[in-house]
């Protein structure tokens, strides 16, 4: 794993938003909900999960506020996710709100069910960006992946939201063994047609407790043995995808990306936070340890207090996650269930 140098020695109070390594947190995942109207198996088991409590969602207002604190810090771009963040109501007032604030950019990952009702309704209110969560193209494997889903109706998604203007569109398909490997080149071939309107993204399957014990795990390398020769780009801009253009075939030019938490850690660069439903501040996607934002909100604490809190939770961010296999061959779970930490 490759660690970032340990560079600070006392915690700033004013300015960026810092760890102890230097690392400035410039973006936040927005989980808004841990339900989802899908039943991905490899994310969920068939009778889904206990939901969260509405009450113990943070409501909209306390989002904007905790929102608007992180960008006095810095914090220039907020991505919204779930479970899936369409399921939500009132999300284009969420959006509006956010857009206020003055951000960069205003995002959102979606499973693109509904998207094509509601695309042109958040751009009008200040989205900026849609990537669509899609692990097969094929209709009957899409729909025995999510248990149910209607593949047309997320590419239908994926035409509003490009006619909206939430575009380029990212396509994120996390890839599985004995799932959908076989999707891989499909999905390339594609959304080539689309030109530099639509990325297809490829993400390393990560292994969460809860779920059940196959650790289906395909590396980036396997993946890109798949495609057509092609060449290193590099990563995106404040991205953690690797990104190649093709170089032979038919759609050469192509831009494909992969991400790959695994074997290709990205922990010395990582600029992300996550704010999950329930207000718990997550700093490191493998720690599920982060006490709750919203208690403190809840029991009164002024904004000035609430930045120091914020700047401690950062500042105790852990240098980097392990991915140490195990003794067959599996590697080690990450901590808590996907739904709910937001991606």
């Amino acid at each position: 794993m490759s660690l970032p140098p340990q560079a600070l020695d006392a915690r700033p109070d004013e300015g960026p938003l810092v760890d102890r390594y230097a690392r400035r947190h410039t973006y936040l995942r927005l989980s808004v909900t841990d339900r989802c109207n899908y039943r991905c198996t490899y994310c969920m088991p068939q009778e889904g999960l206990s939901w969260m409590p509405r009450k113990e969602l943070l409501s909209y207002e306390e989002i904007l506020r905790i929102v608007g604190v992180l960008v006095g810090m810095g914090v220039r771009r907020v991505r919204l996710t779930g479970g899936e963040p369409l399921v939500r109501s009132g999300l284009v007032e969420l959006v509006r709100g956010l857009a206020a604030l003055g951000l960069d950019d205003v995002a959102m990952t979606t499973n693109g069910h509904r998207l094509g009702a509601h695309a042109q309704a958040l751009a009008d209110a200040g989205l900026t960006r849609v990537n669509v969560s899609m692990d097969a193209l094929d209709p009957e494997a899409f729909r025995s992946i999510t248990r149910g889903g209607d593949i047309s109706r997320v590419l239908e998604g994926i035409d509003a939201a490009l006619a909206a203007g939430l575009g380029p569109v990212k396509i994120n398909a996390v890839v599985v063994r004995d799932l959908n490997v076989h999707e891989v080149p499909k999905m390339v071939e594609h959304f080539g047609a689309y030109g530099d309107a639509v990325e297809v993204r490829f993400i390393e399957y990560m292994p969460f407790d809860g779920i059940d014990g196959h650790r289906r795990h395909v590396p980036e390398s396997e993946l890109r043995a798949m495609l057509p020769a092609m060449e290193p780009l590099g990563r995106g801009p404040g991205g953690p995808a690797v990104r190649y253009r093709l170089t032979e075939g038919a759609n050469a030019g192509q831009v494909v990306g992969f991400i790959s938490p695994l074997t290709q850690h990205f922990c010395e660069a990582c600029n992300r936070l996550r704010l999950q439903a329930d207000g718990h501040l997550r700093t490191c996607l493998s720690r599920e340890a982060a006490p709750s934002i919203r208690d403190v909100l809840r029991d009164g604490i002024d904004d000035p207090s609430l930045e120091r809190l914020l700047r401690e939770r950062v500042w105790g961010k852990v240098a980097g996650h392990e991915a140490h296999q195990l003794v067959d061959g599996e590697y080690r779970p990450f901590e808590g269930v996907m739904t709910s930490v937001g991606g």
